[in-house]
């Protein structure tokens, strides 16, 4: 016959598991450094800066 499981230790280990795996998660996802984020940040900046430059002004009819 197999061993009584404590069915409370069983819970709260599947719960601090799944806790650790979130953690993980949001390290990978959020643990970025401030220089990394503002670097993005600029860059983007930048392209959306050079798109809005090649824009044309005035935009051509399209039957005139």
């Amino acid at each position: 016959m197999s061993d009584p499981v404590n069915l409370n230790k069983f819970r709260k280990a599947k719960a601090k598991a799944e806790k650790e795996q979130k953690a993980k998660e949001n390290r990978a996802k959020f643990g970025r450094p401030k220089a990394d984020r503002q670097l993005d940040k600029a860059q983007a900046d930048k392209l959306s800066k050079l798109t809005e430059g090649h824009r044309l002004k005035d935009a051509p009819e399209g039957d005139g």
